[in-house]
């Protein structure tokens, strides 16, 4: 779907790495709450809190869930899903678009 209907926007961004990554809350009829944003090119690492499903909208990335033996390339039209309390490396070598989806 290339859109959400019905949603509630969090003003405040929430801004990482100086910068490079950029997303805004989004918080849908049934409560349930998504990020939506933008990865510029480098290697990050990001904690989690809740279990994720980060669904890349467009680009592609190499990520390595904490625990994982081998790094994965994702593209545009896939996602990947991380643990909560865990961590994910993802390099990214082009503008990143994705949705964040919270259990």
């Amino acid at each position: 779907m290339p859109q959400f209907k019905n949603v509630a926007v969090v003003k405040r961004a929430n801004v990482y790495f100086d910068g490079k990554c950029i997303s805004h809350t989004v918080i849908l009829d049934d409560g349930s709450k998504k990020t939506i944003g933008v990865i510029l090119p480098g290697t990050y690492t990001f904690n989690t809190n809740a279990p994720e499903l980060m669904e890349i909208i467009e680009g592609r990335c190499v990520i390595k869930v904490a625990g994982d033996k081998h790094p994965s390339e994702i593209i545009a039209g896939q996602g990947f899903n991380v643990p909560g309390n865990s961590s994910f490396d993802i390099e990214v070598s082009e503008e990143l678009h994705y949705v964040c989806h919270f259990d």
